[in-house]
């Protein structure tokens, strides 16, 4: 069935050529453009984040050195330094951004059905958060964050379950992170995880009005009056359940209602936690299930920082800089497309790793990663751990 097709090809197969040239229709993205499609640019970047290419001259002499075999990866134009580096600086970011997420709504499609918690649960469960990508001011000077260094950020919202992202938002550093929460559009139903620094109170209350619930990690000065508690079971971990009343000027006029308030102590790590919720069913100790499993978000950022390439970049400008970081993001949820339709036991970095020195072998896609699905990796230290071994633990 994949005769003479390259084992990047067969991982290209996975997207869908025909949404992304209809996303390139919608931007115009080939417009003027003969010799370098915006497919041949995707592929290219692509070809980097399997490969872990260093820079553009090393995508070109990696890819030109195997000029016979381009058209059996899919790439029709020429992979230079200059087509690549224009491309990236002009072609616009927003087609890989909106490419990424059908490629996004289809990993979540194949995860829905994954049970991460240890009661039954319709409901989508997402975890919010942000990582920051340090960068050189004097190089990005656009990439404001502090008086003598740059950054962005990475604002995710994760879904639980599969550990993949459904919404991604890329900001200068100096964006605070609860202000993503006004681009947000809640779902009803849906838990939102976050920690403390989205306590606010007027945009929790937004997430409530939109009949969602929220999570959120209580801050330490925060001022509020108990109503009255429910029975606990210290057994469980649970050291109070309040129903209280937010107390500070603002915080009563933002938030009016009764609010959820759960001390939570955790053995594992002998510390309290304070949550805050506006789900008034739920058990106390699934709260704290749920924010524990918030921590699958810090591992995706962890994961992606250090196996994608998405802390050197390639270009300098805003738009090179958003494409590289989509495109990887798309690489990440493709290899993960793939690992849930082949029913792969292997980690997402050990596949990455097979698919790094075999891209351009003519052999089935399946049978490289599943002859090698036996492979016991040995000695993985913290650094190669998946978030996916996580799920499966």
């Amino acid at each position: 069935m994949n005769s003479g097709k390259t084992i990047f090809s067969q991982i290209m197969n996975h997207s869908e050529k025909q949404r992304f040239d209809a996303v390139v229709s919608k931007y115009k993205g080939n417009f003027k453009t003969h010799k370098f499609s915006c497919w041949d640019q995707f592929l290219c970047m692509s070809f980097a984040q399997l490969t872990y290419r260093n820079g553009l001259r090393d995508i070109e002499a990696c890819l030109t050195a195997q000029p016979k075999k381009l058209y059996h990866m899919g790439i029709h134009g020429n992979p230079t330094r200059n087509n690549l580096a224009n491309a990236n600086l002009n072609r616009d970011w927003r087609i890989y951004a909106e490419f990424a997420q059908i490629l996004i709504s289809q990993a979540r499609t194949l995860y829905q059905d994954e049970q991460p918690f240890s009661i039954e649960l319709d409901n989508t469960v997402y975890a919010l958060d942000s990582s920051t990508i340090d960068l050189c001011l004097s190089l990005f000077p656009w990439a404001k964050f502090r008086t003598t260094k740059g950054a962005v950020k990475v604002h995710t919202l994760l879904d639980i379950r599969g550990s993949i992202p459904s919404c991604i938002i890329i900001t200068d550093g100096s964006v605070h992170d609860v202000n993503i929460m006004d681009e947000l559009i809640f779902e009803p139903g849906a838990y939102y995880i976050m920690d403390r620094a989205y306590v606010d109170f007027r945009r929790l209350y937004r997430i409530h009005k939109s009949l969602g619930y929220f999570v959120v990690r209580a801050k330490k000065n925060f001022d509020y009056r108990r109503l009255y508690s429910n029975p606990i079971n210290k057994i469980s971990g649970v050291r109070s359940d309040q129903i209280i009343k937010a107390d500070g000027d603002k915080a009563k006029i933002n938030y009016p209602e009764k609010i959820r308030r759960i001390r939570f102590y955790d053995n594992e790590t002998d510390k309290y936690f304070e949550f805050l919720t506006n789900n008034f069913e739920i058990p106390a100790v699934i709260i704290a299930e749920f924010y524990k499993n918030r921590w699958k978000i810090e591992l995706f950022f962890k994961w992606i920082k250090q196996h994608l390439r998405i802390k050197k970049f390639f270009g300098n400008s805003l738009n090179a800089v958003k494409t590289q970081i989509w495109i990887a993001i798309s690489v990440y949820v493709i290899v993960a497309i793939m690992k849930k339709k082949y029913g792969l036991k292997l980690s997402l970095y050990t596949i990455l790793q097979i698919l790094s020195v075999s891209l351009f072998e003519k052999i089935p896609l399946v049978d490289l990663l599943t002859d090698t699905s036996k492979i016991e990796v040995e000695n993985q230290n913290e650094s190669q751990i998946s978030i996916f071994d996580l799920l499966e633990t």
